[in-house]
């Protein structure tokens, strides 16, 4: 017969795994989220002898008529709507086209990863260098005949597209291995069936490849959503937010008013609307992914 003190035992355990990722946790992530949630509704002054004051819903009063943070909620927005779509399909193609036995085939996945293991520090640094006026894009232009210096990097029109390509450069070679894997799962017997059935080439991508990589179309979307919408290191290091805000994000704000300005309440705001917003997006893909599966 199990005694009460085993039985306890066996409930605590596993409790004791967690306690100390639950601590770190504590510390680094719930107590000061809590902390820059009342900041939220509060004005703070630096006064360490003095405590926030509570000033309702005055900084959000503020943020609904604040011109630039609705404009770099718009750049988010647009950054979004142009990083996802490639990050979602681009790596499948790429997965599909390294998914073959052949000689050095490995060679070729890692040339496509190496990407991602480069720091963004770095890469933003590197492509910095290669939109400049005499870098080397623009070298390459002028020998196929184009006469004409590119602003890549100092032209409102196409400062944020040209941060876009970094992104959009480093995440590639990422969700190509997650769809890697899920290709991999799928049973080969399918496509021999198929192109019995006189599906080959690419309609068997469209019949097989594409409704079994529902679900990681999913994740990637999901995830490759909620990494546009916070970025950051590459407006830090490429433009600063410029030209004339036309590539300021709303987590540079963020960082701009909290860093630069030292205005945390509104800082902390301004973090609060882009936590609701990456939890819409984390809520949204679990709907679709519960809805996929019961679909499947």
């Amino acid at each position: 017969m199990i005694s009460g003190q085993s039985i306890n035992k066996r409930f605590l355990v596993p409790y004791l795994f967690i306690l100390p990722a639950a601590i770190v946790l504590g510390l680094t992530v719930f107590i000061p989220g809590i902390g820059a949630f009342s900041l939220s509704f509060s004005q703070y002054n630096y006064d360490i002898t003095i405590l926030p004051e509570w000033v309702g819903l005055a900084n959000f009063q503020r943020l609904r008529t604040d011109e630039l943070f609705w404009q770099c909620l718009r750049n988010t927005f647009i950054y979004l709507i142009g990083v996802v779509p490639v990050l979602v399909f681009a790596p499948l193609g790429l997965a599909i086209l390294v998914d073959r036995k052949l000689r050095g085939i490995n060679w070729f996945r890692l040339l496509y990863y190496t990407p991602v293991l480069v720091s963004m520090v770095v890469a933003g640094i590197a492509w910095k260098a290669l939109y400049a006026s005499n870098g080397l894009i623009n070298q390459w232009l002028k020998q196929l005949g184009f006469d004409v210096v590119i602003p890549w990097l100092t032209s409102p029109q196409l400062t944020l597209w040209s941060v876009m390509m970094v992104t959009i450069w480093k995440g590639i070679g990422y969700y190509m291995v997650i769809y890697l894997a899920g290709l991999q799962s799928i049973p080969k017997q399918l496509y021999e069936a198929a192109a019995i059935d006189g599906s080959d080439g690419l309609s068997k991508h469209w019949d097989i490849t594409l409704p079994l990589m529902r679900p990681y179309l999913v994740l990637v979307g999901c995830l490759s959503a909620i990494s546009a919408t916070k970025v950051f290191e590459e407006v830090f290091v490429m433009t600063k937010g410029g030209p004339n805000n036309s590539s300021k994000t709303i987590v540079y704000y963020l960082w701009e008013k909290a860093f630069d300005e030292f205005d945390i309440n509104y800082a902390c705001t301004i973090g609060l609307v882009l936590f609701l917003g990456i939890l819409g997006l984390s809520i949204l893909n679990l709907y679709v992914s519960q809805y996929t599966r019961s679909r499947d």
